[in-house]
């Protein structure tokens, strides 16, 4: 059994990542790890550009991220794209993918360990750490930082909370992820110079968590770089957003123009 794997489906939209199973002249065949379905590339969807030879992009047995373009349960039918993932959400997104399969590598070695079915697992550690903390392997993570305590306040009772968490110490290495973004702003006012400086610092000052740092550097007028170190994703994107947000209202409040980009 596999603990990571859905028994729904997947929403249009989603990101999912999947192993090719399948090339053909038309498109690729690939079975969606997470959901444990068979989905379709086709050609068109592959690449912005000319496609001469699907193989030049993706390889029998590769693992890929896709976004889901369409969804027919009745038919048993995903259609995928890969053109229209950016380089941004494949990283992020097989960085949460290979978490997830650590944290399921760690439980199901605490299965072990207390002799317990993963069915039973999964409804009393899987699901409830999901719900508390968006992710297994975040509520593991936060455990190897933490301790016990988190754990206990998903709900997980203190035997199996003290067995993840003894096991999240020993094989999670706590690390900083890290985005980056340039800022465009200019301001023609005769001190406009001083303006971007102030807006630049109040955006430098906007709070931040523990643990969590904000680096703002010139790249060569009007570009400056943004770059932001958190625990995980979500965390250091919203940091980004709230740092972008104010810089663009104090560059404008004092009579400038910005943009973002990210990257």
């Amino acid at each position: 059994m596999s603990l990571i794997k859905r028994e729904n489906w997947p929403e249009v939209g989603e990101l999912v990542v999947a192993s090719v199973n399948e090339i053909t002249d038309y498109g690729v065949y690939l079975i969606l790890d997470e959901y444990g379905k068979e989905g379709f590339l086709h050609i068109s969807e592959i690449s912005s550009s000319w496609v001469k030879n699907i193989r030049d992009f993706v390889r029998e047995g590769e693992k890929v991220v896709l976004k889901v373009l369409r969804v027919d349960p009745e038919k048993g039918h995903i259609d995928l794209s890969l053109r229209r993932v950016t380089k941004r959400e494949k990283r992020e997104k097989m960085f949460l993918w290979k978490q997830s399969k650590k944290a399921e590598s760690l439980m199901i070695s605490v299965a072990q360990r207390l002799e317990m079915p993963l069915e039973k697992l999964y409804e009393e550690a899987w699901i409830p750490l999901e719900e508390k903390f968006g992710s297994v392997y975040e509520g593991l993570e936060k455990a190897a930082r933490e301790g016990v305590e988190p754990l206990l306040k998903a709900g997980l009772s203190k035997e199996l909370a003290e067995a993840l968490t003894k096991i999240a110490k020993e094989k999670i290495r706590i690390t900083n992820v890290k985005v980056k973004g340039i800022l465009n702003i200019e301001c023609k006012k005769p001190d406009g110079v001083l303006r971007i400086k102030k807006a630049l610092i109040k955006a430098k000052k906007v709070k931040v968590p523990n643990g969590s740092s904000v680096r703002i550097y010139v790249v060569s007028p009007p570009k400056y770089r943004v770059e932001v170190t958190a625990q995980d994703y979500k965390m250091a994107n919203t940091i980004m957003q709230r740092i972008v947000e104010a810089a663009m209202q104090n560059i404008k409040e004092t009579g400038g123009e910005g943009a973002f980009e990210r990257g």
